[in-house]
C-alpha cells in the first residue's frame, strides 16, 4: 500500500493545539502565516511520501552495512537525503544568522514527524542533528557556532550524541571516556579524547560530508559522577577556520549493533583515540556537560515522542488498508451469509477506532508540547515550565502509543501480520526502541514525579491539570474526573508520599496525566475541525473520552499504592 501523509490532521493540530496563528502574531515568527504553514505541511508530506517512504521496506530488508571501516546505506538513501538538504527541510527552524529559516519549532517538529512516518530509521538522521544544533546554539562559543551551525542547520553535516558506554547507560555519571588538555602544537587549547561509546545512532555513514560528534567525557581531576562530566565537539573530519574539511580525525566505527528493528539506522560502537590523536574542543565550561546534555535531550525527547506518533500513523494506515481489502466471514447478525470486508466486524472496528484515537490523541499532545516550547522561546510567562512538564508525557506515553498501535496493526492482519511479507511486523519491531532510548519511559516518569512535580512545589503541573479540568467541565465528565484524579495524586505525591512511593507510582501517574492532556487537546479540535475531519473528529474524541480516559482513571490505585509490595521480596526471591 502507498503511504499518504496525515496532512489535514497535522494542520488541525498545528492550528489548534500549537496555536500557530498566535505564535505568528509575534515578530520573531511572523513568517509563519497560514499560507506558509499549509505550504510547509503539504510540501514535506508530499516529499516524505514520494522520496523517503519507498525506501522504508528496502532499508529494513538490507539495512546499513559496515565494511572496511565504512558504513553504507541501500541504494536510494544518498539521493533522498541530498534532496532533503537541497530543498531546505532541515533548516526550517534554524537560526537565520546561520542560514536557517527562523520558523517555529512546531513546524520543524512537523518535518520530523513526516520524514519519520515515511521512514522511521532514516528519520533518525535529521533528528539527531537537531540535538547537536541545540547544544551548540545554547552552549557553544561564537567561534564554534560560526564553524559548525551553518552546515548542521542545512543538513550538509549531520550530528550525533555520544553519551552511553558499556558501563554507563542510564547512569551517565559512570562514564570513563577521557579528555586530556593539549598544551602545545596546532591543537593547543583543545583536548585529546579517548574512550568507547555504544548505541550511537547514525554514528558513521556516507550521506553527509562530515559528522559532528558531541561527546561526553571526563577531564583530569574532574569530580566523580555526573558533576564531573564535560561536553566536547569531535568532528569526523577536522575543520579549518575557513570551514574547509581537513584530515580524518582519530574516531572510527568498530561495529554495528544487530537490532530488532530500525535496520537502516546504523547503531554504532564508536572508538575515540585509538591512535591517541582524537582531537575535540570543549563546549561551554568543564564539568558542565550535564547541563548541555539536557539541552540536547529535551528536543530529542519530544522528537522521540513524535516517533510514537510516526509509527502509529504508519501502522494505522496499513491496518486500515488491509481491513478494507480483506474479505472474511459474514457479519454477525446480518440477514445474508455473504462474506464482508473485515472492517465491518465489530472487533476490527474497535481496534481501528482505538488506533485512531491513540494516534490522533498523541499527535494533539505532540503539537501542544511544541507550541509551548515556542512560547518559551518567546519568553511567554510560564510556557517553558509547562513545556518541561509536557516533555515526559509526550516521550513516555507517545512511544507507548506507538507500540500499542503497531501491535494492534499486527492483530488486524491476523496471521499475515506475523509474517514479514505484509510489512506490519516491521512497524512493530521498529516501534519497540522508542520507549527505551533518550531516557527510558520509566526515567521519564521518574523525572515527572521528582524534578517536574518539584516546579513551584507542584503548582506548575497542577495548573496544567486544572486547565484540563476546567475545559472538560460540562463537556466531558470522564475527562474532568480524570483531571481531578491527577490533581489529587499530584498533591499526595508532592505533600505526603515518600520518594520510593512516588517512584513506585510514577509510570501509572505519567500515563494518567498524558491521557488527560491528550483528551483535552482532542476536545479542543472537535468544534473547529473542517472537511472530513468535521465528521470523524467528534467520533475519535468521543471514543478517546469514553474508552481510553476511563482506563486511565483505573490507574489511580496503582499510582497511589506505594512501594511496599515492590520491596516485600528480597532481590534473590524476586529475581533469583
Amino acid at each position: 500500500m502507498e503511504y499518504t501523509a496525515a496532512t489535514a490532521d497535522q494542520i488541525l493540530a498545528i492550528r489548534v493545539n500549537a496555536g500557530i496563528e498566535e505564535l505568528a502574531a509575534h515578530d520573531r515568527f511572523a513568517a509563519a502565516s497560514p499560507d506558509m504553514v499549509e505550504a510547509i505541511v503539504e510540501g514535506i508530506g508530499q516529499f516524505a511520501a514520494g522520496e523517503w517512504a519507498p525506501l522504508n521496506r528496502l532499508g529494513d530488508q538490507q539495512g546499513a552495512v559496515l565494511a572496511d571501516g565504512r558504513v553504507t546505506l541501500p541504494a536510494g538513501f544518498a539521493e533522498a537525503y541530498r534532496a532533503y538538504v537541497e530543498q531546505g527541510w532541515n533548516a526550517i527552524s534554524g537560526d537565520v544568522e546561520f542560514g536557517g529559516q527562523g520558523l517555529p519549532f512546531t513546524l520543524a517538529a512537523n518535518v520530523i514527524e513526516n520524514v519519520g512516518t515515511a521512514n522511521m530509521a532514516f528519520g533518525l538522521l535529521p533528528m539527531l542533528t537537531v540535538g547537536a544544533i541545540e547544544a551548540l546554539s545554547h552552549h557553544g562559543s561564537a567561534a564554534q557556532k560560526a564553524l559548525y551551525l551553518e552546515k548542521l542547520i542545512s543538513g550538509q553535516w549531520s550530528g550525533t550524541m555520544n553519551l552511553t558506554e558499556p558501563q554507563a547507560g542510564s547512569d551517565v555519571g559512570a562514564l570513563r571516556t577521557a579528555a586530556v588538555p593539549i598544551s602545545e602544537g596546532e591543537h593547543a587549547g583543545k583536548y585529546l579524547i579517548k574512550g568507547t561509546k555504544i548505541f550511537i545512532t547514525w554514528g558513521e555513514h556516507d550521506l553527509a560530508e562530515n559528522i559532528v560528534h558531541l561527546v561526553l567525557a571526563r577531564t583530569p581531576g574532574a569530580p566523580a559522577g555526573s558533576r564531573g562530566i564535560s561536553l566536547f565537539v569531535v568532528p569526523k573530519f577536522h575543520v579549518a577556520a575557513d570551514g574547509t574539511l581537513g584530515a580524518r580525525n582519530d574516531v572510527r566505527v568498530v561495529s554495528l549493533e544487530h537490532k530488532l528493528g530500525i535496520m537502516a539506522s546504523p547503531t554504532c560502537v564508536m572508538s575515540f583515540g585509538d591512535n591517541d590523536a582524537c582531537v575535540g574542543e570543549l563546549v561551554g565550561h568543564e564539568n558542565e556537560g550535564l547541563k548541555a546534555m539536557f539541552t540536547m535531550m529535551n528536543s530529542a525527547r519530544i522528537n522521540v515522542g513524535s516517533q510514537g506518533v510516526q509509527i502509529a500513523e504508519r501502522a494505522l494506515q496499513q491496518a486500515q488498508y488491509y481491513a478494507r481489502e480483506r474479505v472474511q466471514s459474514a457479519r454477525a447478525g446480518a440477514p445474508g451469509k455473504d462474506p464482508v470486508a473485515i472492517v465491518e466486524h465489530p472487533d476490527v472496528r474497535r481496534m481501528l477506532l482505538r488506533m485512531r484515537a491513540l494516534t490522533e490523541g498523541a499527535r494533539a499532545l505532540l503539537y501542544y508540547t511544541a507550541g509551548q516550547v515556542d512560547r518559551g522561546a518567546l519568553g511567554t510567562l510560564g510556557a517553558q515550565a509547562r513545556a518541561d512538564c509536557l516533555v515526559p508525557l509526550i516521550k513516555a506515553w507517545g512511544t507507548d502509543v506507538g507500540c500499542e498501535v503497531a501491535s494492534l496493526g499486527v492483530q488486524i492482519h491476523g496471521g499475515m501480520g506475523f509474517v514479514e511479507e505484509t510489512g506490519a511486523a516491521q512497524h512493530y519491531r521498529d516501534a519497540r526502541i522508542a520507549p527505551i532510548y533518550e531516557g527510558t519511559n520509566g526515567i521519564q516518569a521518574a523525572d515527572l514525579v521528582t524534578r517536574k512535580l518539584g516546579y513551584e512545589g507542584g503548582a506548575v503541573l497542577i495548573a496544567l491539570l486544572a486547565d484540563v479540568a476546567r475545559a472538560a467541565d460540562g463537556a466531558a465528565p470522564q475527562l474532568k474526573a480524570l483531571a481531578d484524579d491527577c490533581i489529587e495524586v499530584a498533591r499526595w505525591m508532592a505533600d505526603e508520599a515518600s520518594l520510593d512511593d512516588k517512584l513506585a507510582g510514577s509510570v501509572p501517574f505519567c500515563t494518567m496525566c498524558a491521557v488527560a492532556v491528550a483528551g483535552w487537546q482532542l476536545l479542543r479540535q472537535v468544534g473547529v475541525a473542517e472537511g472530513k475531519l468535521a465528521q470523524t473528529k467528534p467520533v475519535i474524541a468521543g471514543y478517546f473520552n469514553t474508552h481510553l480516559v476511563p482506563e486511565a482513571r483505573g490507574l489511580k490505585a496503582a499510582a497511589t499504592a506505594g512501594a511496599g509490595l515492590l520491596y516485600a521480596l528480597g532481590a534473590e526471591a524476586l529475581a533469583g
